[in-house]
């Protein structure tokens, strides 16, 4: 997987949070903001990271949101990182039973969200692209081959029906239909508004 330079970017401005917010946890690690920042930090690491590792950095995220909800259970923009996590994780989770298993605690997260702040229409187009979200995953898992010549938009067929190209198609499979799940993720949930929320609150990162 190649980065562009605003992936560049995006890495350096999350892995500087990232280590901002483990800064400030060894200080005062009851400060739900911070991990709260700490876990959406993880998060949008993920996506730089290979299956494996993007499942164990979800994970991870979720215990520092988790940990920001057992301080504060109100604390709405800690619940839908948290939506955003399962979201992410049952995307990466091939089989469709188990991957409703989180798109159903993603649904609870956002709703829960929602309910703290009704007014909140990033909360509510979540809610509203989690109902859909199955159904996307068990077409972006059935034509995952093809996903990696032709991109999330379609007309992804053409590797996957070319035998001469299987062999490398499977071979980059992984990798790119993870990034092209996580792409959607970003599109449909939004995830910019949160990057500019970071951006607010954490201090630039270092001169290079």
């Amino acid at each position: 997987m190649e980065f562009s330079q605003d992936d560049f970017d995006r890495l350096l401005l999350f892995e500087h949070a990232r280590k901002t917010a483990e800064a400030n946890y060894a200080s005062n690690p009851l400060d739900a903001d911070n991990l709260t920042k700490w876990g959406g930090a993880l998060l949008e690491l993920s996506q730089f990271q290979s299956v494996s590792d993007s499942k164990n950095m979800i994970k991870e995220a979720v215990v520092k949101l988790e940990e920001a909800l057992a301080i504060n259970p109100a604390k709405h923009d800690a619940l839908w990182c948290l939506g955003n996590a399962h979201t992410s994780h049952a995307f990466l989770t091939p089989d469709g039973d188990e991957a409703k298993i989180y798109f159903d605690k993603a649904h609870e997260c956002f709703q829960n969200a929602l309910d703290e702040d009704p007014s909140n229409e990033l909360y509510r187009k979540s809610l509203e692209v989690n109902a859909k979200a199955p159904e996307f995953h068990s077409e972006i898992h059935k034509h995952g081959i093809g996903q990696q010549s032709a991109g999330p938009s379609g007309g992804g067929a053409t590797a996957a029906s070319n035998p001469k190209n299987n062999q490398s198609s499977n071979k980059k499979k992984s990798s790119d239909l993870k990034y092209d799940i996580f792409g959607w993720i970003i599109l449909a949930v939004g995830i910019v508004a949160w990057v500019g929320m970071t951006k607010s609150n954490i201090p630039p990162p270092p001169s290079r």
